[in-house]
């Protein structure tokens, strides 16, 4: 409205959720809310998106969020369910989808999904003329992720939004600063987020002037993994071969095993959702043909055909969180004809995601590298973000750093309220990254 001071905002772009942070004139912040169809109100608002083709083929009806899930859920043959998309952010072989026709590139998935999450907060949320910081990752997911590329995708859709001042700050920043608030003395801090495609590292040093807490920043370091990945490993473990990996088929006379290209696809969420009315599917239609076990290639084509993939997603994600517990899961998936139920033992999911986990020690031996300290050195590890939960990810920093100096809290929010702070801060230059990335 007419005279109104324009917002000051941090939004935290998640893989899995994406969060929202609005900083008051009273030097405090607090979080954007959503009155969920699917619950009562809530913060964290899930990193999807649905399309629905309109009656007679008249445009497309673009949901984000628990609205895009309940699109979903209410005609799952007529919607198309993209999640985790931010996973392609980085990389250049994603040019874009097509969905019921219409190309769609990454900005335009990005600002259809920032769009309709805005318009969906409580009491909507105009962020034009705003003063923002938006986060994003210290290492984007990918094998070989593209930072380029990734911010100037990230650049093209926040700008749609018409936010008037925009910077981006990594993404521990945020965490750091959100953290900063506990402190009541110097402190060497290391912050460790991990999301659900990567999971980043900042190490800070901070120390209280006059009341005002001052921070100086001593290293950085990031890796492309994190929570899918976990899932990856639970479902190529567990669901993979049940949906024809490992078996084989008859090409020209030759008997030749099923590639695992195609299951590659559960590694990003998103590449699932993509595979429908691929050249993939139509190569699985015809590997099904001449298969040795042609039941389990069709129930690969069936969770594909069907938009099964969110509810594998939560079927995974339900015996990942049960894990954080209790040391054996049950997973179950009902999705039309695909009927799996096993137990998951804790040790072997440690064991299914040692690589993942060597990748994050690896990453954390390297921000204490670059800022030539030892893990003696650390006075307190925070950790945010939903793996922290983890017990092997938790581990990883007892043992380096003991438990004394472990604190956690605020996983869900700690991102979004500190890039909201630093976006209201009178120093908020020394903290974001450089324009040309």
């Amino acid at each position: 409205m007419p005279g109104e001071t324009p917002a000051v905002l941090g939004i935290d772009f998640g893989t899995t959720n994406t969060v929202v942070a609005i900083a008051d004139p009273d030097g405090q912040a607090r979080l954007v809310r959503f009155s969920m169809p699917l619950g009562g109100p809530a913060s964290a608002f899930r990193s999807v998106l649905s399309f629905e083709e309109g009656e007679d083929g008249r445009g497309l009806a673009i949901e984000a969020g628990p609205w895009a899930v309940e699109a979903f859920l209410d005609a799952p043959r007529d919607t198309r369910l993209i999640q985790s998309f931010k996973s392609f952010a980085a990389s250049p072989a994603f040019s874009g989808t097509s969905i019921y026709g219409k190309r769609f590139h990454f900005p335009d998935l990005m600002w259809g999904f920032l769009h309709r999450m805005l318009a969906r907060a409580e009491g909507g949320l105009d962020v034009s003329g705003a003063r923002a910081v938006a986060g994003r990752p210290v290492v984007f997911a990918g094998a070989e992720p593209d930072e380029t590329l990734a911010m100037s995708r990230y650049r093209s859709a926040y700008a749609r939004l018409d936010v008037a001042d925009l910077a981006y700050a990594y993404e521990p920043v945020g965490a750091a600063l959100f953290f900063a608030r506990r402190l009541k003395a110097q402190a060497t801090v290391l912050v460790a987020d991990f999301g659900g495609g990567t999971s980043d590292f900042s190490l800070m040093r901070f120390r209280r002037e006059g009341g005002a807490v001052r921070a100086e920043p001593l290293s950085r370091s990031g890796v492309g993994v994190a929570g899918d990945a976990f899932d990856y490993r639970i479902i190529d473990q567990l669901v993979s071969p049940r949906l024809g990996k490992g078996g084989d088929y008859r090409s020209g006379g030759k008997l030749l095993p099923v590639p695992g290209r195609y299951y590659a696809a559960f590694a990003r969420w998103s590449q699932l959702a993509l595979m429908k009315g691929s050249r993939e599917l139509r190569e699985l239609r015809e590997i099904a043909r001449t298969a040795r076990d042609p039941d389990a290639v069709g129930r690969f084509i069936a969770l594909i055909e069907g938009d099964h993939g969110w509810r594998l997603y939560q079927a995974v994600s339900a015996a990942k969180e049960t894990l954080s517990s209790e040391p054996v899961a049950r997973f179950r998936l009902d999705a039309g004809e695909l009927q799996i139920e096993a137990d998951i033992a804790r040790a072997d999911f440690e064991r299914w995601i040692v690589r993942e986990l060597a990748a994050i020690e690896a990453a954390v031996d390297e921000g204490l590298a670059r800022a030539g300290l030892a893990a003696a050195d650390i006075d307190t590890v925070f950790l945010t973000g939903g793996s922290s939960f983890v017990p092997a990810v938790r581990e990883i920093f007892l043992d380096r750093f003991g438990a004394a100096a472990i604190e956690t809290g605020g996983e869900f929010e700690s991102i979004a309220t500190g890039l909201a702070l630093l976006a209201a801060a009178p120093d908020r230059e020394a903290w974001v990254t450089p324009a040309q990335i």
